[in-house]
């Protein structure tokens, strides 16, 4: 995040590179960067002569490369993005040769998702040399919740932890999904709001009561009722509570209990950091821990790697409701 704030200073000062190599596996930042571009350097009237949007599926390196050499109309630069990239990436190396002598008057970026490139070749090198490239990474799903809240309070909002647990596992990693639904939660709440469960379920549709985060609270308390009632509900709304998705969570709490199991130091700051998890859901694994010894641990673990590998059609002709339920007999008893 402070990498694509210092790239977007640096823009907004006019201090521009002719290349930007945006990479890899998190759309989010790339649109981000190749947006700010697209409506920040040049001014309105200048765009009509001198601003180009290509696609990878429709043209060429070659192509890219002579609109690239153009010099701009009636303006100090031209601008020339080329989106979903990716699909030439069978020929991006022949970029090279206009990469090693860019047009200075040219600001060329190209969005290169999911994929990056060979640091040992050519082109990373001259770019590397005389453009930018940045490499855009996933985070790991303990990463999410603090990128939330750092949005957010960006936007002048604050967001209640269980708030930013169902967000994150409702909608996993895909930070473009995420800040899709944020912008939904921001237009109907004032500023200074914090968000709550009920704002999340009310704006989002996401419950507040039975969704993975409540059944792992209550798998770890034991609390059979509570858990019955959640994998009913999952029964009755199974597109939204895909059972590949709470057997992953389920599986992750988990491991997680087992390095709790571990730990030497078990003082509540000791064990968010070494679990990396918030300080506010450290008592849901000490509540746990209780329930659940680390022979009885492992064994869960077994038995969830048993429900994921039925789940896929192996060795069982089972609904996955009646998976999700055996699989709860088995671990709460």
């Amino acid at each position: 995040m402070n990498e694509v704030k210092s790239i977007v200073s640096d823009i907004q000062n006019g201090n521009l590179k002719p290349i930007y190599f945006l990479m890899g596996e998190e759309s989010y930042y790339i649109d981000r960067i190749s947006d700010f571009i697209e409506n920040n350097v040049l001014e309105e009237a200048e765009k009509g002569f001198n601003q180009i949007v290509m696609y990878g599926r429709d043209t060429s390196i070659e192509d890219i490369i002579g609109a690239a050499k153009r010099f701009p109309m009636m303006a100090e630069k031209q601008v020339l993005i080329v989106k979903e990239a990716q699909d030439l990436s069978r020929n991006i190396e022949k970029l090279v040769s206009y990469a090693e002598n860019p047009q200075p008057s040219t600001v060329l970026v190209i969005n290169y998702k999911y994929k990056k490139l060979d640091k040992r070749k050519k082109l990373h090198k001259a770019i590397a040399k005389n453009g930018l490239l940045f490499e855009s990474k996933k985070l790991y799903e303990n990463q999410v919740g603090d990128w939330l809240r750092r949005v957010l309070s960006g936007k002048g909002y604050q967001i209640e932890p269980k708030a930013t647990q169902m967000l994150v596992e409702f909608l996993g990693t895909d930070l473009s999904k995420i800040s899709n639904e944020l912008d939904k939660l921001t237009i109907v709440l004032p500023k200074k709001t914090i968000i709550t469960p009920e704002h999340i379920e009310e704006n989002i549709g996401i419950s507040k009561d039975f969704n993975n985060f409540e059944l792992r609270k209550a798998v770890g308390e034991k609390n059979v009722l509570k858990a019955n009632r959640i994998i009913n509900y999952f029964a009755q709304n199974p597109k939204n509570n895909p059972l590949v998705m709470t057997i992953s969570l389920l599986n992750s709490f988990f491991t997680q209990l087992l390095l709790f199991h571990g730990l030497e130091n078990k003082s509540k700051a000791s064990v968010a950091k070494g679990l990396g998890i918030s300080p506010y859901f450290a008592d849901e694994y000490f509540n746990a821990a209780r329930n659940y010894p680390m022979r009885k641990v492992a064994q869960t673990i077994a038995l969830l790697r048993e429900a994921d590998v039925k789940s896929k059609g192996v060795g069982a002709s089972q609904t996955h409701a009646d998976i999700l339920k055996e699989l709860l007999f088995k671990v709460l008893h």
